[in-house]
């Protein structure tokens, strides 16, 4: 069984991800898959250099702030980008699933953007992580030093929670009301049943 666990900037599925590796889930971090696959795979180098031209590459490295400035300022060729991306990702997952021996028989894929980029019909099901919106906006301004007006940005670029939960098989609430653990717990309790 593969889980698509998701969530938004801030929300702490990085947080889920690691309980459910310590719970013997293994788990595939989508975004460390995509940076590694823009530098190895054949394919993907392709079309980034038909898009931007060869410069877009040093090396055998991206030149990531030129390719965060030129798809961030234009949807257009954020789209484009992803269409370059997502299939190697979603190839290098399944290909990685498949080599998974979890006694569990359950692997999973962290990625912010399950639904955006169609990785949820990779998955049997997925998983959200929810938190409150300040919540985030404090996290991700300690962790990466941003500013509140550059962590609004991030979360404006990005499915909102509302939107998100339509689509989410199961929610986990990252609050302090409600631990993580008795809710993960929960949830795979009712995977294995």
């Amino acid at each position: 069984m593969k889980i698509g666990l998701t969530g938004g900037i801030g929300s702490g599925k990085s947080i889920v991800s690691s309980l459910l590796e310590v719970m013997g889930i293994p788990v595939y971090d989508a975004d460390a898959g995509s940076k590694r696959l823009t530098i190895t795979s054949p394919l993907i180098r392709q079309g980034l250099i038909g898009l931007f031209g060869e410069t877009i590459y040093r090396g055998d490295a991206i030149d990531r702030k030129r390719l965060a400035a030129c798809i961030f300022s234009d949807p257009e060729m954020l789209k484009r980008v992803n269409a370059i991306i997502h299939p190697e990702v979603s190839r290098h997952f399944l290909d990685w699933a498949d080599r998974q021996t979890s006694s569990s028989g359950i692997c999973a894929i962290e990625t912010a953007i399950l639904f955006e980029s169609g990785f949820n019909r990779l998955v049997d099901l997925s998983l959200m992580v929810t938190a409150p919106l300040e919540r985030r906006i404090e996290r991700v301004m300690a962790r990466d030093g941003a500013t509140r007006d550059e962590v609004l940005h991030r979360i404006k670029n990005q499915w909102p929670d509302e939107v998100k939960k339509t689509y989410a098989s199961y929610i986990i609430y990252n609050e302090e009301r409600q631990a993580l653990i008795p809710q993960l717990t929960a949830f795979l309790a009712g995977l294995r049943r």
